[in-house]
């Protein structure tokens, strides 16, 4: 995000809050940063704002605009400025001065309204030309579940009233491919809150997604030399200690005792397939080794993250880890990189943006074992000639990564694949091969991911492709139509037909009118739709229906096999 779009829309903030306190003087300020396409002001009042509240706010917001008050940046004393907000009642911005470390404090001003904040702001309030408020939402102070929860107003601000509208168009947008709307629409999935939130259950047609895609994923895998394998959902906690979860991902663990021992359910795979991997004597030869498990896994996470399939409690994850030699690894990362974007292709997702995540502040591992594993990952982008940025103290306790995150339709960004460079478990876990020499070495590990969590994956597709999707995808590929009830022999003729050529077929026998049939076809987002009548029944053809061309006229049951059959294998 430009710096000037970044001021502005942290000027924007500024300005909301300022109408707000015009309008509601009990409302207490938290904090207001610029975000990505926007801003958000958080706020502390008993009565809760509603969505008619948004225009007067607007309103108060293009007065102040009017006024092009400056924006001042003044310096205080940490003394001075707890002084100011005690006058100004504001407990939230206190609690923040007391935490800071340096003794001065610096505040912006425009008018009367006054706000803890180090910028950048524009030099005043009519600079502020085209922005919106947007929604209305919750927010625990510091994002902590015991903590006050907050109102909160998000905005969105540009440069242009046509940057504002063609952003405000992309929102409507995306509403409408929203996954979970779309989900229930379709009929793919549910989330049922007396089982739990963040626990999916999918129906038929969404669990035929689901085997499209990990069929898919299997054939892939054997035929770049991954093994299958498959572990038990649950593993000692012993197992995580040693691992380093249990100590740098415990909050995010679910953990039981079971006859006085304790357990955990596993929130990842890499323990289970290490353990794989240390239950033989392994040579040289052997490496490298790539394990893959479409693994189920549960993860504590917080009530208030939760968001249809894209954030869940329990996920399955295609996961693989690789343990090869030292001078196997740059290889293997580009075989890595290689997979994810030729499977991103077959998706029909062309753009990506990638990040390379470094060493976090709590982490295992020797400095040497860092930058060795930076280094690689770092060298490999550099050689295929992908464009990335780093991501400080983003990378996994043990291990530097690279994020691979597609775009949609809609040019969002989806963070699907990863792969982690890993010298610390191999040596935590004491794996072993046997060298050239005879002696005992240490492999080197990649996690890695392509798809990344099956429940996320499915939600990008649905949103990218709203719902429609390719033919091979297709929970139902074609719907036999009989237009009279002479025509249902002949229905059930067809649907045995293509039923023996694996294509997903389904018959609408209902007492309905034709066109009634077709509207919900086309909601469905069924790509072909078979009509038949006694002019079809008599010359052995359907009427054929295309949910991208519209009638196709007759064609013979031969022929449409054949095209559907071509467009699968195709991948279209």
């Amino acid at each position: 995000m430009p710096n000037n779009l970044d001021a502005l829309r942290h000027s924007s903030s500024h300005v909301m809050a300022d109408a707000v306190k015009r309008l509601f003087p009990d409302a207490q300020l938290a904090i207001g940063p610029a975000i990505e396409d926007g801003f958000y002001y958080d706020f502390d009042r008993k009565e809760p704002f509603k969505p008619e509240d948004l225009p007067a706010i607007e309103k108060e917001m293009a007065t102040i605009i009017k006024q092009d008050l400056e924006f001042k940046q003044n310096a205080l004393s940490k003394k001075e400025a707890l002084k100011l907000f005690e006058k100004l009642k504001e407990p939230y911005k206190i609690e923040l001065i007391n935490k800071l470390e340096d003794d001065t404090v610096s505040i912006y001003a425009h008018g009367k309204f006054v706000d803890l904040c180090k910028g950048p702001h524009v030099k005043s309030t009519g600079e502020i030309k085209a922005f919106k408020l947007l929604s209305i939402a919750g927010a625990y102070w510091h994002g902590i579940a015991t903590n006050p929860m907050l109102q909160r107003i998000y905005g969105t601000c540009f440069e242009t009233s046509v940057a504002l509208k063609e952003h405000l168009e992309k929102i409507e947008e995306a509403k409408k491919r929203d996954h979970r709307k779309l989900g229930k629409e379709l009929d793919l999935f549910s989330i049922h809150d007396e089982v739990g939130p963040g626990l999916v259950f999918y129906h038929p047609k969404g669990a035929l997604l689901m085997m499209q895609i990990e069929d898919y994923e299997k054939k892939e895998h054997l035929k770049r030399g991954y093994q299958i394998v498959i572990g038990p959902h649950i593993l000692k906690s012993d197992i995580w200690v040693t691992s380093g979860h249990y100590e740098y991902y415990k909050d995010n663990m679910y953990i039981f005792k079971v006859e006085g021992e304790e357990y955990v359910i596993k929130p990842m795979n890499c323990p289970g397939h290490m353990l794989i991997y240390k239950s033989k004597i392994r040579s040289y030869k052997d490496l490298p080794i790539r394990y893959f498990e479409l693994g189920n896994v549960y993860r504590r996470e917080k009530t208030g993250v939760l968001h249809g399939l894209l954030r869940v409690r329990g996920f399955t994850q295609d996961d693989a880890h690789i343990f090869c030699l030292p001078d196997q690894l740059e290889q293997e990362i580009v075989g890595v990189i290689d997979f994810v974007i030729d499977t991103m292709k077959v998706f029909g997702f062309k753009d990506y943006k990638i990040d390379l995540s470094t060493r976090p502040p709590k982490s295992i591992g020797t400095d040497k074992a860092w930058d060795q594993a930076t280094s690689a990952l770092k060298k490999m982008l550099e050689l295929k000639g992908m464009s990335y940025e780093i991501n400080k103290g983003e990378g996994a306790f043990y291990g530097p990564k690279i994020d691979i995150m597609v775009k949609d339709a809609l040019g969002r960004p989806w963070q699907c694949a990863t792969v982690q460079c890993d010298f610390a478990l191999p040596e935590r876990f004491d794996l072993t091969y046997i060298s050239s020499s005879g002696k005992k070495e240490r492999p080197v590990m990649l996690h890695r991911v392509i798809l990344g969590s099956m429940e996320r994956f499915i939600g990008t597709l649905i949103e990218h492709y709203t719902g429609a999707f390719p033919v091979w995808l297709a929970p139902v590929q074609a719907i036999v139509i009989p237009i009279t009830d002479r025509a249902h022999n002949y229905a059930d003729d067809i649907f045995k037909i293509l039923q023996e050529e694996d294509i997903r077929t389904e018959v609408d026998k209902r007492n309905e009118k034709l066109q009634y049939k077709i509207r919900e076809g086309e909601l469905n987002k069924v790509p072909y739709m078979l009509i038949i009548g006694d002019r079809e029944k008599e010359a052995r053809t359907v009427s054929l229906r295309a949910r991208k061309e519209g009638d196709l006229g007759a064609v013979k049951i031969e022929d449409f096999v054949e095209r559907i059959k071509t467009e699968v294998k195709n991948k279209v």
